[in-house]
């Protein structure tokens, strides 16, 4: 038995780490769905899957809470899958290699050079630890399984009415303990694409490949306030300074991985007048001492390597060079505004996450996470404005709502009274700037009381995201006791 199956509570790490040893990034979800359908019929369990590959298991009440309402627990199924520049994996094969680790602030779980898959693998885990117990009391449960949460929600927006019978329906998405959430953030997809045009590279010239790395990265709603700094945004900076101060033309930009992770690395290639090639590496040498220094509080790991690949036949012209670069260093990032209502809580942000060159295109992918619908149009409006002043064509896509806060939940009510009958300490009752699915589920049920829950889990959407092992036990303690107490229907 492996450090991390002696876990407590047992049941719910040993699912965890069976879930880690399953493939499961967003868009490849099979392999872990056909596991939860199988191991739920040896179970004895009833199992259904809908037209997009959502996941309905039901378990009758344990004797005596036949008349309480019942309760949906809702996980989803999909992780972010990111790594580290040096690490060897494939997430469409390889296995998450989750440990255990000690630090300062006490004992977590993380994994080998990628994301663990704790969002929301651990809240998975423990609707599927309920599932299995004979000793937990609850009334008519659910549990939900959603694919897709994090590359687009397409579960959520493909769940259709008629599919479950519960009231309530307890989210286990959230990352704080000690906190619970009755609301989030709604979002939208914004796509700019540049047309690009070319020129022969100047003679004498030499080219070269930039790239930055090291950047902690993050999940583009938890961390946008935490002042970690975006890649893309670094280079661009450089590029455009550089551009200004020397003959440099660029054959190629890359940067981020996912709309929704705050990106860690990206590069660059451009050919630049041999004459000026020594002057070039001072300037970057002075903007790498300068960025370490203003980010050395949060970004500690920055490093910017310039080699010189094969000469480039081509580069991008003057004009949509110029176009390009003052275009994404004009596009917002990070926080927008802060919420007049709830103190420390983000209004609206924008994370400028993928930047990719594809032939004569150059797209670069936007997400906007805003609390109120005028918020995310006018961040939208905004960043329409930067692009079509660049000369490029914007397009938006993919908004889902967000889950407005009820303060008369019955349910958040009871969540809140429990966590402090049990831990002697009044709950944060929050609002998350991150998408929760819970907005989209009021469509086809309206009906349903909604309440977010969950353990402590850092950085995630990054190699960075760990767990805190005690708060598992906590949220489990919690969640267990909730379903004891859900009130008759």
């Amino acid at each position: 038995m492996s450090k991390l199956s002696q876990l407590k509570p047992n049941s719910l790490w040993q699912l965890f780490e069976k879930i880690c040893s399953i493939p499961h990034p967003s868009k490849h979800e099979q392999a872990i769905s056909l596991w939860i359908q199988s191991w739920a019929k040896e179970l004895g369990l009833s199992v259904k899957e809908d037209a997009v590959g959502n996941l309905f298991i039901k378990k009758p009440a344990t004797q005596g809470m036949e008349d309480r309402k019942g309760v949906i627990l809702q996980a989803h199924m999909d992780m972010v899958p990111q790594k580290n520049n040096d690490t060897e994996h494939d997430f469409l094969t390889d296995p998450i290699r989750p440990y255990i680790v000690t630090e300062s602030d006490g004992d977590w779980v993380t994994a080998e050079g990628t994301t663990l898959g704790a969002d929301n693998g651990v809240g998975l885990a423990s609707a599927l630890a309920v599932l299995a117990s004979d000793d937990i009391a609850h009334g008519p449960l659910e549990v939900l399984v959603t694919i897709d949460e994090e590359a687009g929600m397409s579960g959520a927006f493909g769940l259709e009415a008629g599919w479950l019978d519960g009231d309530i329906l307890i989210n286990t998405d959230s990352e704080q303990e000690g906190e619970v959430y009755m609301g989030c953030a709604g979002g939208i997809d914004g796509s700019a694409t540049f047309t690009l045009d070319f020129d022969d590279v100047p003679a004498d010239s030499q080219a070269f490949n930039l790239s930055i790395s090291g950047l902690k990265g993050g999940h583009s709603g938890v961390d946008i306030h935490t002042g970690r700094a975006n890649a893309n945004k670094l280079l661009i900076r450089f590029l455009l300074d550089a551009s200004n101060d020397f003959d440099i033309r660029l054959t190629e930009f890359n940067g981020g991985s996912l709309r929704n992770a705050i990106p860690r690395e990206a590069n660059a290639s451009f050919v630049v007048a041999t004459s000026q090639v020594t002057s070039l590496k001072a300037a970057l040498a002075l903007y790498l001492s300068t960025i370490k220094a203003n980010l050395s509080a949060i970004e500690t790991d920055i490093d910017m390597l310039l080699i010189s690949p094969e000469d480039f036949e081509q580069c991008w012209s003057k004009a949509t060079q110029s176009n390009i670069l003052r275009g994404l260093n004009a596009c917002p990032n990070g926080v927008i505004r802060m919420s007049d209502d709830i103190e420390g809580i983000v209004e609206s942000s924008l994370n400028l996450g993928v930047i990719h060159t594809r032939g004569k295109k150059l797209n670069a992918l936007v997400l906007i996470r805003s609390l109120h619908d005028d918020g995310s149009l006018e961040t939208q409006r905004t960043v329409q404005s930067v692009f079509e002043l660049a000369g490029a064509k914007i397009a938006f896509s993919g908004a889902y709502p967000g889950w407005k806060p009820n303060t008369d939940s019955a349910i958040m009510k009871i969540v809140s009274k429990t966590y402090q009958d049990l831990f002697d300490k009044v709950p944060a009752v929050m609002v998350i700037h991150a998408g929760l699915e819970c907005g989209l589920f009021k469509t086809a049920y309206p009906h349903w009381d909604m309440v977010s829950i969950g353990p402590t889990i850092k950085f995630p959407h990054s190699p960075d995201e760990k767990i805190e092992i005690a708060t598992v036990a906590q949220y489990w303690q919690l969640l267990v006791a909730v379903l004891a107490k859900v009130p008759t229907k």
